[in-house]
């Protein structure tokens, strides 16, 4: 399998950590959005979107993250990702669609940009931005956590709603979004941290990753 994402996308973020939550092995190939490389021809005959993450596998081009984690669940579907009730798993699809459908398009690369170019947003009025719906996603999702949680969003071990949560809470802190009301999101966090799935994933740890 081959990765083409961007070191610091929270989408390709995700799917790492799913990929090596299933211990599955794969190559990077890194897609810089900052350089444009996601719209060189080249990447839009492979992704006609041209967005990352795109997921070669098979002979196949799998693209759309949330499309690619429930790939994984169906043919690596050890460890699960997903909870074996019915019910449970409505619920965990739900918290991770809570970050990727909600929150996360709202401060992606893409529309920061647009802010900037169409709307002469500076810094602080797009780190306010982020900061506005990743704090009202966090509110929901904390007492979701509340609900469901046992260590993890779900349970007691990681799934699809971890793979979500941990690259926004990444965002978060890059956008400065003050984060103290969220205990129980903190509390992942901390334990994502010593995961080695996780630890793996991390934007810093990423062939392409800018060094300094």
């Amino acid at each position: 399998m081959i990765l083409h994402g961007y070191w610091r996308s929270g989408t390709s973020y995700r799917t790492r950590i799913a990929l090596n939550l299933k211990g599955l092995a794969y190559d990077q190939a890194g897609v810089d959005l900052r350089l444009g490389v996601q719209k060189s021809d080249a990447y839009i005959s492979m992704n006609p979107q041209g967005l990352v993450p795109a997921l070669e596998t098979d002979g196949s081009v799998l693209t759309q993250s949330p499309a690619i984690l429930e790939w994984l669940e169906e043919v690596h579907p050890e460890p699960p990702l997903l909870p074996g009730d019915a019910v449970a798993r409505a619920q965990v699809r739900a918290m991770a669609a809570l970050v990727a459908c909600d929150i996360h398009p709202l401060n992606n690369l893409r529309v920061l940009k647009a802010l900037r170019e169409s709307f002469g947003a500076d810094q602080a009025a797009t780190d306010a931005w982020a900061a506005r719906w990743i704090t009202a996603g966090f509110e929901a999702l904390e007492a979701l956590i509340l609900r469901h949680g046992d260590g993890w969003c779900f349970g007691h071990a990681p799934t699809l709603a971890d793979c979500c949560l941990i690259p926004q809470v990444y965002s978060a802190r890059r956008f400065n979004t003050p984060l103290d009301a969220f205990p129980r999101i903190l509390a992942i966090e901390q334990k994502a941290a010593q995961h080695p799935a996780f630890m793996a994933a991390h934007p810093d740890r990423q062939p392409d990753a800018d060094v300094s």
